[in-house]
């Protein structure tokens, strides 16, 4: 199993800066699901900086949210 999400902050490019249980730090790109269901409204600035943890993973006002894998498999780690 791979770590949860412990700390979550919006970043101005539409990245998420992700603290893990295993504290390490990785950048997680949402930019490229834009344009996909439920995540077309994180393009609204207000929507986007609701994000927030829960049960190891983030989630979003509108109730959007990523599976906890996909943000550690698909994030990059902060050197």
């Amino acid at each position: 199993m791979n770590p949860r999400v412990k700390t979550v902050k919006a970043q101005s490019n539409y990245c998420l800066l992700l603290e893990f249980t295993n504290n390490e730090k990785r950048i997680f790109e949402v930019s490229p699901y834009l344009d996909k269901g439920i995540f077309k409204e994180l393009n609204e600035p207000e929507m986007f900086y609701s994000v927030k943890v829960s049960d190891g993973t983030v989630v979003w006002q509108n109730q959007a949210d990523f599976c906890p894998d996909t943000l550690y498999l698909e994030s990059k780690p902060i050197e």
